[in-house]
């Protein structure tokens, strides 16, 4: 829904709240799509929103609270009365119940859960961090039995509820409630009624156990265009299924994660808006510090080649210049590099390769950057010889910063550490001090300092 018409419908909430007719201001917020839901219910305070919840239907409050961010989610309903917050929590998905009742004070959960009809599909979904496939799978999913023919498992469809999750895929399973294979509904439809399904299936099935971790569920499920992913304990016993919508969750949630780590800050728990400043402080300070300390490190350079600057004052003009072309080349290599790993084109395996790729990157951007720099010296300073340092500078830099910054994300990944925290601020921080190192030992052999 555009912007400008969600804005409507939340002046026309306000003002119903502002008067106390509840009634109205639920029926707005029904008429909506959950995601929109989730939207105008956020935009309201918090004396707003504990009033309009009970008087939602609660399969509408149950789209909302799965909408919400988790944090806001646990932060309202620990607001609600325990007879409210169980007739929603009973209309969410069992995978985002147990989400919501993971993030609660145990007692506070467990007297939620004796009263939920559907605890026997919850409570195992609790356990399991958030992060892996575990946290991520329902138990609302249909199997069929492996001595089922087609017709039998088309009525098993119907006697389903196929609107709690996706039918697209079926997983099928043996007597002891092994993965056996998977059949899609298109293969059920055109297939004779009495075809046993073991002739329909594909009993070769990509599927992950709980303890994966969700971005690997993610890179799987978008590899091979899947549907839905099975996720099985150790004995391939079918635990429960990640769907699509999962999917889109993590991909979003994990970008959002290593946009912010780019900038060298912690990633939000909630929306940017609804973050406190004391929050956000938090999460910022403590890269913001350390980059400010190793900052010190070109302060250093420089007090070390200060009877070089005194010499040739001119020297410092071009020191933002080179410093800021090496942090710029390095961040670009990188970025890329990070973008590759995610997409599984390259990996540790391929570092030689990789640091040979850009170092041949480098020679050609430091040559043409270079040649440009000399040019462009020339008009500040009619020097030749200080040209000429200024140019292998920005070719060394260049060339230093590419090749290092394609084996930093690789080597971060190799001592588990995420690759996105040496992108951006740490490489520009590194470049700028190992930058003036080279570019002053150039100066002194040039020029003769």
């Amino acid at each position: 829904m555009e912007k400008i018409i969600l804005d409507d419908v939340l002046a026309q909430m306000r003002t119903a709240l502002e008067s106390n007719d509840l009634t109205t201001a639920s029926s707005i917020i029904e008429a909506l799509r959950p995601a929109d839901q989730a939207d105008i219910f956020s935009d309201l305070d918090d004396h707003e929103q504990n009033k309009l919840l009970p008087q939602i239907n609660p399969a509408d409050a149950a789209d909302i609270f799965e909408e919400l961010y988790d944090e806001e989610a646990a932060e309202l309903a620990v607001q609600l009365p325990l007879t409210t917050l169980v007739r929603i929590v009973n209309e969410m998905e069992p995978d985002e119940a147990a989400d919501l009742l993971d993030d609660l004070e145990p007692e506070q959960a467990e007297a939620i859960l004796i009263q939920l009809e559907a605890a026997h599909q919850i409570k195992p979904l609790i356990d399991y961090p958030d992060d892996t496939a575990g946290g991520l799978m329902t138990s609302a999913y249909l199997t069929l039995q492996r001595r089922m023919n087609a017709a039998q498992a088309i009525a098993a469809i119907r006697a389903w509820r196929p609107d709690e999750e996706t039918i697209y895929y079926l997983f099928v399973t043996d007597r002891l409630k092994r993965l056996a294979g998977v059949i899609n509904l298109r293969q059920l439809i055109v297939a004779e009624p009495f075809t046993p399904i073991t002739e329909i299936m594909a009993s070769d099935v990509i599927h992950v156990t709980v303890e994966t971790d969700q971005e690997h569920c993610a890179d799987l499920m978008l590899r091979y265009d899947l549907l839905a992913l099975p996720v099985v304990d150790n004995d391939k016993h079918l635990l429960g299924i990640i769907t699509i919508d999962d999917l889109v969750d993590v991909i979003q949630e994990e970008a959002s994660e290593d946009i912010q780590r780019l900038a060298g800050a912690e990633p939000l728990d909630r929306a940017y808006l609804d973050t406190s400043i004391w929050s956000i402080t938090r999460k910022r300070i403590g890269w913001l510090l350390l980059l400010f300390f190793t900052a010190t490190l070109t302060g250093w350079v420089m007090d070390l080649y200060q009877t070089q600057l005194q010499t040739m004052v001119a020297l410092t003009i071009f020191i933002p210049m080179l410093i800021g072309t090496g942090g710029n080349a390095g961040s670009q290599t990188t970025a890329t590099i990070i973008r590759a790993m995610a997409v599984g084109d390259v990996d540790w395996d391929d570092a030689w390769r990789v640091w040979l790729h850009e170092v041949g990157i480098g020679l050609v951007l430091g040559l043409g950057m270079g040649a440009i720099a000399y040019f462009l010296a020339l008009t500040w300073m009619p020097n030749a010889n200080l040209a000429l340092t200024v140019a292998a500078s920005i070719f060394g830099i260049v060339l230093w910063a590419t090749g290092a910054g394609s084996l930093l994300p690789l080597l971060a990944t190799r001592f588990k550490i995420d690759p996105t925290v040496v992108s951006g601020p740490v490489m520009s921080t590194l470049v700028d001090a190992t930058g003036l190192l080279i570019y002053f030992n150039i100066a002194r052999f040039i020029l003769g300092l």
